[in-house]
Formats: C-alpha cells, structure tokens, sequence
C-alpha cells in the first residue's frame, strides 16, 4: 500500500507543479488532458470565466490501438476548436509524462491547425 501512497504523492506533485506555470485566458484558453485506464478526455478551459469552451473523448472512437485513438482525440478537438474560433492555446499535460498517448493528442491537435 505505500508503493501506491507514493506514487500517487509523486504523480500530485507534478501535476501541481505543471499547473502552477499553465493559467488559460481568453486568448489562450488551456487545452487540459486527462487519461483514465481505457479512454483519454480533453478540454479546451477559459480559466479566468472557469468556462470549458470545447471537449472531447476517446470514446467513440473505432481505432484499435490506444495511441491511435489519441491521435483522432487530437484532431477532433482542434476542429471543435477551429469551430469556435479558437487558434492558440496553451497545452496542460496535467502530470502525465510527454510520450505515447498525451504526446499524440498534442501533436495531432497541432496538425489540425491548433498552435502552442
């Protein structure tokens, strides 16, 4: 049980320090991400109002790989972005590591023409 206790002190402590650089405005809203076991979840955030203005899942996705369906994730939310005329953001990996599915939800999510 403290091998969990510390990983989780570990993985809040991280996600505090990201956070405490990233603050999404109305100009640069911040696209946060949150990953559970089987799905992956973004949200386009204006956190002066606390107003989500776009999100999006991985849940109805139809690609067999979880990498693959980040990557639908990313594109996804850039064109509900681009629908609501939101260009720039600023990207909250919310603690989790760069690499695998966060990066491919950032990466597509530039590709689909948002920039941060």
């Amino acid at each position: 049980m403290k091998i969990i206790e510390k990983k989780q002190q570990i993985f809040a402590r991280r996600k505090a320090r990201v956070r405490a650089k990233i603050h999404g405005s109305a100009e640069r809203p911040r696209l946060a991400i949150f990953k559970s076991h089987k799905y992956i979840y973004a949200q386009i955030i204006d956190d002066n109002k606390g107003v989500t203005l776009v999100s999006g899942d991985s849940r109805k996705s139809t690609a067999a790989k979880p990498v693959d369906k980040a990557k639908e994730l990313g594109v996804e939310i850039a064109k509900k972005a681009k629908a609501v005329k939101i260009i720039k953001v600023v990207f909250d990996r919310s603690g989790y590591l760069y690499a695998g599915k966060i990066k491919m939800v950032a990466d597509a999510a530039r590709e689909g023409g948002l920039e941060f």
